[in-house]
């Protein structure tokens, strides 16, 4: 069995378009939402997004490429591009054919597809442009990604909803440990702050319709009523150790546990009980061969309905029993909103900030303390702490559960 080390990790969120200001920015506790800009929103009922803002994509792509890829892709090209960057791999520092991406989506080129079938209503199907397939299809932001680093390996896409770029790392993550590949690109990309986006999500009753931005995102607080849709990409270089050591990368920490199951009753809402996704978080504890007592910190799926959080208390609590309140736990969604296929990778790379600087961000906007929700959310501020290994969880529509565990880089 290979050990698998991160060597590089990207961001493109509504709080930062790098690692670096994303970080600081969650931190610091600034929410990035606000006003949805990109159409108007009021006949749909819901006015708030965590939308992306200052992306520039000529800063990785010319015009005639944007103008082949959603915006999904892009974001997840920029956000690999700034891992590759972080990784220091070049070509010579890698066999191509042992080099793999992995990306999750839940839904890929969702505002093409919007756009495209009103072209076709209003002008035809022969004015539908010949990119439509490749700028739609949700494994088209692995394919870029793919072509453009020269990776030969797998490459593949993940849909499992909101745990998708969970479920993209932790597949990622086995395919270096067994053997099959030594360097992946893996993480996730969403961008569906669309109209049939909000209001698909809206007519499920899922979105929070305040107009209200320090109350819309509010994980775990009692009067928390939906989530808040977000956008963007969280990407992840892993590497087998030796491969990583042997060119003298600098390695931000590891992966050593990987969970994954279905609820299997439902196609919405998650097990009250939160057995399903205890179960997928005992399943990472087993592979790190740790115990739940040396967990330091947990990123919660945390998407602030009242569903899934009380849910998810259930499942840390089937898992911790007694040492459950004293777990400090944060959802990063309280200030990026949910960016669901790509939520769990920009979660990862806080647990890996968390490993490496001794800081849990806070979850913001909590106020009204919920009977039950009673564990440690870290609100108001960042807080200190000592972590040696963390867990960051995902649970998506249809049951998905995907739970990845990991360590503070250590070569001992």
């Amino acid at each position: 069995m290979k050990r698998v080390v991160i060597t590089g990790m990207g961001a493109v969120t509504p709080i930062g378009n790098t690692v670096k200001e994303y970080w600081q920015n969650l931190i610091n506790g600034q929410s990035g939402i606000g006003k949805i800009t990109k159409f108007i929103s009021e006949e749909i009922g819901v006015s708030l997004a965590g939308e992306v803002k200052d992306f520039d994509p000529s800063a990785v792509l010319d015009r005639k490429e944007q103008k082949r890829m959603d915006l999904f892709s892009q974001y997840g090209l920029a956000a690999a591009l700034e891992a590759w960057q972080m990784s220091g791999l070049t070509e010579a520092l890698f066999d191509p054919k042992r080099f793999g991406v992995i990306v999750g989506s839940g839904i890929g080129g969702m505002t093409t597809l919007q756009n495209q079938v009103r072209v076709m209503d209003k002008k035809g199907p022969n004015r539908v442009t010949p990119f439509f397939v490749p700028m739609v299809i949700a494994n088209m932001a692995s394919g870029n990604i793919s072509i453009r680093l020269g990776a030969k390996g797998t490459s593949q896409t993940i849909v499992t909803a909101c745990a998708s770029a969970t479920n993209a790392i932790g597949e990622a993550f086995r395919a270096i440990k067994y053997g099959s590949a030594d360097v992946m690109m893996t993480g996730g990309t969403e961008a569906t702050i669309c109209e049939i986006g909000i209001a698909g999500f809206a007519a499920l009753n899922a979105l929070n319709t305040t107009d209200n931005p320090a109350r819309a995102s509010i994980p775990f607080d009692k009067e928390r009523k939906g989530f808040v849709m977000g956008e963007g990409a969280g990407m992840l270089v892993l590497e087998e150790m030796t491969h990583a050591q042997k060119r003298g990368a600098v390695i931000l920490g590891e992966i050593v546990g990987y969970g994954s199951n279905c609820d299997a009753s439902h196609m919405t809402a998650p097990l009250k009980d939160g057995s399903g996704a205890a179960a997928a978080m005992q399943m990472a504890l087993a592979e790190a061969d740790i115990q739940p007592e040396e967990i330091n910190y947990i990123n919660a799926h945390g998407t602030s309905t009242p569903a899934n959080d009380a849910a998810e208390t259930a499942a840390i609590k089937r898992v911790f029993g007694g040492q459950a309140k004293h777990v400090p736990i944060s959802s990063t969604k309280s200030m990026t909103g949910h960016l669901l296929g790509a939520a769990g990778g920009i979660e990862a790379i806080a647990c890996v900030k968390t490993l490496q600087e001794g800081i849990a961000h806070p979850t913001i906007g909590y106020e009204i303390p919920d009977p039950e929700c009673d564990l440690d959310y870290v609100t108001g501020n960042a807080r200190s702490l000592s972590a040696e290994y963390t867990l960051s969880n995902s649970f998506g529509f249809g049951g998905h559960n995907a739970v990845i565990c990991m360590k503070k880089w250590s070569d001992e």
